[in-house]
């Protein structure tokens, strides 16, 4: 097992994990909060552990801030959580995106590629376009292991 520690937020929806990745200020909390006030649960504020067991990533937080995530202007708060979850999905904050970005985009994460999507953390669609893309991630992975079933 290899593990890092990863400057990011994790949210968890159906037991898929998202990382929210981006410079300090640039809105990781505040979707996640977005994405928790839709049904999300927290996973880790501000830093996630990365773990490889198997080629299979996952996200986790630190027993000391597990549940807990910085709400600026209000402080330090506790919120629904889940001590780890699968890694199926990387959002790059970012000011500038795409309007057609490359489907197959991807990072590579302790030696396993992950699906990619740059999106604007401040529009008021970005919680519901997180949902849709991991939707699309989830779905094209039960498609190709039904295909892998088939042959």
């Amino acid at each position: 097992m290899s593990q890092e520690l990863i400057h990011g937020t994790a949210v968890a929806i159906n037991g898929n994990g998202i990382l929210l990745v981006g410079p300090s200020g640039s809105g990781k909390s505040d979707l996640a909060l977005r994405l928790i006030d839709r049904g999300s649960v927290l996973v880790s504020d501000d830093i996630v552990i990365l773990s490889n067991v198997g080629n299979c990533l996952s996200v986790g937080a630190a027993p000391n801030i597990e549940g807990k995530i910085e709400v600026r202007g209000v402080g330090i708060c506790t919120v629904p959580h889940v001590p780890s979850a699968s890694l199926r999905l990387v959002i790059a904050l970012s000011d500038k995106v795409e309007r057609l970005p490359d489907e197959n985009r991807t990072i590579k994460l302790l030696g396993v590629d992950v699906p990619q999507l740059d999106l604007a953390p401040f529009e008021i669609s970005t919680a519901l376009k997180v949902e849709i893309a991991l939707r699309d991630v989830v779905d094209a992975t039960v498609d190709a292991v039904s295909q892998g079933q088939q042959e």
